[in-house]
């Protein structure tokens, strides 16, 4: 078996990581949504700027948590598996 970064934790240390990347995830996913649908309005009315590229630069950190959390789940599976 592979050996991850989760895999030397503890299972109350991996819920607890599990239930802060899904807020935390949860937060930055819905402020990029609402920074998206912002930076559409302020560029029909004002043209586009330079921060307009930030929602999409951050997009990165949304699909590394997400990738993070399915290792997550993965690995707490295996252990209720054993």
């Amino acid at each position: 078996m592979k050996a991850t970064k989760y895999s030397e934790m503890s299972t109350e240390e991996l819920i607890k990581n599990e239930k802060s990347i899904k807020v935390i995830t949860a937060m930055l996913a819905g402020m990029l949504g609402v920074l998206f649908v912002i930076n559409i309005i302020t560029a029909f009315k004002k043209g586009f700027s330079a921060l307009s590229v930030v929602p999409i630069a951050l997009l990165p950190i949304v699909i590394i948590n997400f990738s993070n959390l399915k290792e997550i789940k993965k690995e707490l599976n295996s252990r209720n598996a054993l």
